[in-house]
């Protein structure tokens, strides 16, 4: 009989924001995996500490690369698809023997999550459940005490990837909006940001939930780039109230 793929949101960062679920079979899987750039330690795994079986079989993978390419160049999709089979493959042996596997994810896995693609690999030949986790926006948004959206609000969230132009496009058309994949785009959203009017109500968010964790204006931010962990929000909630 086949184990089951646990696909494990693991929240934003602080362990205290792990659901209970997540918590329960991070600590009866007899085999959990994560990701990780290269040399680093994996923030999921992070997250895990001390609440993983003490006799679990840890599965890592290592990214073969992250910033290093472009999304648009053909060789970033067919490196990371190839990654993502092999990967698979590594938690297949470990289902077909009959072992649950807990697959770790930051934030929730089907939120710009990487386990997703695993869970596309895996869904159709064998048993699956994902448990989802806070993700960062929400986590973000609490520490900073900002309500985002009410009434007829349109909250609209956006990869820093675009070009500047459809940034300022679509943060024009928001009521109110979340911008991830900062890092090195950040000069480009801080510059549609300016475009669209919203620099000023934009508040810059780092690691939040974590013990590092930053928050400042967009106005006033005077860094780049920004790490992985940072996001950008611009609350709504500009009507009557």
């Amino acid at each position: 009989m086949s184990g089951t793929l646990h696909v494990v949101g693991m929240g934003p960062g602080d362990p205290e924001l792990m659901t209970l679920k997540a918590a329960r079979i991070l600590a009866s899987a007899p085999v959990f995996a994560h990701f990780a750039k290269i040399g680093r330690a994996g923030h999921a795994r992070n997250i895990s500490q001390g609440k993983t079986a003490p006799d679990a079989t840890e599965l890592r993978f290592d990214y073969p690369y992250t910033t290093e390419i472009d999304l648009a160049d053909p060789r970033y999709l067919a490196g990371m698809g190839e990654f993502y089979e092999q990967c698979a493959q590594t938690v297949a042996k470990h289902l077909q023997a009959g072992r649950d596997v807990a697959l770790l994810c930051e934030g929730d896995p089907f939120f710009y999550g990487s386990a997703m693609y695993v869970f596309d690999r895996l869904r159709e030949s064998h048993p699956t459940e994902v448990i989802p986790g806070v993700t960062a926006m929400s986590g973000a948004w609490s520490r900073c005490s900002v309500p985002m959206t009410h009434g007829d609000d349109r909250l609209t969230v956006l990869p820093g990837t675009l070009e500047e132009d459809e940034l300022a496009e679509r943060l024009a058309d928001a009521d109110a909006a979340v911008i991830m994949k900062i890092g090195r785009n950040l000069p480009k959203i801080r510059a549609a940001l300016e475009r669209a009017g919203l620099c000023e109500r934009a508040i810059y968010v780092e690691r939040a939930t974590m013990r590092d964790e930053l928050v400042c204006k967009v106005a006033d931010l005077d860094r780049a780039p920004a790490p992985y962990f940072a996001l950008i929000l611009v609350p709504g909630r500009q009507g009557a109230r």
